[in-house]
């Protein structure tokens, strides 16, 4: 039997017991062949060990151990077994003094708490052992890829992919360099990130965005985004500084936006700042506010709040002229949208109501409805009302009713007739052309 000071080179029993955390001393299974030069050791033939008293085991085709170094090398089909971790690759360094151990040559990691997986061409792995450090860390560079579960029963993993990676227990990691987050609902993208399980807190910065997959996705983009995790599930994405929230029927910008996240599918929207103001926009409607709140559920947009100065334009069309907006304005709006089917059976989202409540103001232009045949004129008719409320209704993407209470007052003009002599050399004002009232 040969004994080495930390490398004891002698067919040994498992032990029973298991002590996680205890320092390794290096205890060897099998080694067909071997042999000793002063306090160095080398064998071959596919060897097995164990570190004394755990069940961590070590294997590989070859090893060597360096006294002077306290370094075991694992060479050829390496497998090492912790109690926190499973590892696989090609060649493995064991500093024993250090409790650190490093691979090479696809590497492939997998915490035993979680399942989640490492795969790259490098990791640095350090032991959790009292004395030395109290919780396990681990490195790995040159664009490594982590399969992260969201928890140990989950089904499907963010495949998080970075430049380098760091990790500090089963709870926390951090990523630095070209940062993606996948999974079938989630993309996000970022210089670094960071995510720590126990505060529930996930960090992105550099050019940051976070996309909502799936039928009317979203993305949102901002000088720093957060993302709030509930039992490893995304469950709040902030963007803080700059936020643009875009989906496939809206666009809303602040200082501030959070985006609450349900079932993998957006369900909420917050606006808010202090050096720009809160701003939606849809196809046709603009909302501006001190504060917003949108509905989205399952990323469909039903309702939108604003709070504080708030006022909501809109247009019939894209080519409509600054002077044929509609608009109205309060303390407090709130818009309400529909999906209706378009001339191919779509859905697609309308406008339905607009509710304005507290110093109520509304400018907006009647047409005419094209069946009625008492009409003089298909120019619209122009109203300007104040009151406590003001609810408007849309149908066909036109101002059906306008309903004003409470204090209610204002003017209406309407269109002048047609000439009743069109033959008359007489100058008629334009029919079409009103005055404007401008937005508040």
């Amino acid at each position: 039997m040969i004994v080495g000071t930390l490398v004891v080179l002698a067919l040994a029993q498992q032990p029973a017991d298991s002590a996680r955390g205890r320092p390794c001393v290096i205890a060897i299974d099998s080694m067909p062949r071997g042999g000793q030069n002063q306090q160095n050791y080398y064998g071959g033939g596919g060897v097995r060990a164990h570190c004394q008293g755990t069940h961590t085991t070590l294997a590989s085709d070859s090893i060597a151990y360096y006294a002077g170094l306290a370094r075991f090398d694992m060479v050829g089909h390496v497998k090492i077994r912790d109690t926190t971790i499973a590892l696989d690759a090609n060649l493995a360094s064991y500093y024993t003094k250090q409790e650190r151990l490093d691979a090479h040559n696809n590497v492939v990691a997998v915490n035993r708490d979680n399942h989640s997986t490492l795969r790259g061409p490098n990791l640095t792995y350090y032991r959790a052992v009292p004395g030395v450090r109290d919780t396990m860390e681990m490195f790995a560079s040159q664009r490594p890829t982590i399969e992260y579960h969201g928890s140990a029963d989950s089904t499907e993993p963010y495949i998080i992919v970075a430049d380098r990676v760091r990790f500090k227990g089963s709870d926390r990691m951090w990523g630095g360099g070209q940062v993606t987050i996948d999974r079938s609902d989630l993309a996000a993208k970022g210089d670094s990130m960071s995510l720590d399980q126990t505060t529930g807190l996930g960090v992105l910065v550099g050019s940051p965005s976070v996309t909502g997959k799936g039928e009317n996705s979203y993305t949102l983009v901002g000088t720093r985004i957060e993302l709030g995790l509930n039992n490893r599930e995304v469950n709040l994405v902030k963007a803080l500084g700059n936020g643009k929230a875009t989906g496939s029927d809206w666009t809303l910008t602040a200082d501030t936006i959070h985006l609450h996240v349900s079932n993998r599918k957006l369900q909420q929207a917050f606006a808010w700042g202090d050096s720009s103001r809160a701003h939606a926009v849809s196809t046709t409607n603009t909302i501006t506010a001190d504060s917003l709140a949108m509905d989205v559920p399952d990323q469909i947009l039903t309702e939108a709040r604003a709070y504080r100065k708030a006022v909501s334009t809109s247009k019939r069309d894209s080519t409509s002229a600054e002077s044929e907006r509609d608009w109205i304005a309060g303390d407090i709006l709130t818009a309400r949208w529909r999906q209706l089917p378009d001339s191919t059976g779509t859905p697609r989202t309308v406008l339905h109501r607009v509710i304005s409540l507290g110093k109520a103001r509304a400018f907006t232009h009647l047409y005419p409805s094209k069946t009625d045949t008492t009409a003089k004129s298909t120019a619209p008719s122009i109203n300007y009302s104040r009151g406590d409320t003001i609810v408007i209704v849309m149908k066909a993407a036109k101002i059906d009713t306008v309903l004003v209470t409470g204090h209610a007052d204002g003017v209406q003009v309407d269109p002048l007739p047609p000439p009743q002599h069109p033959d008359s050399t007489k100058q008629r004002p334009d029919s079409t052309k009103h005055p404007v009232v401008k937005n508040p």
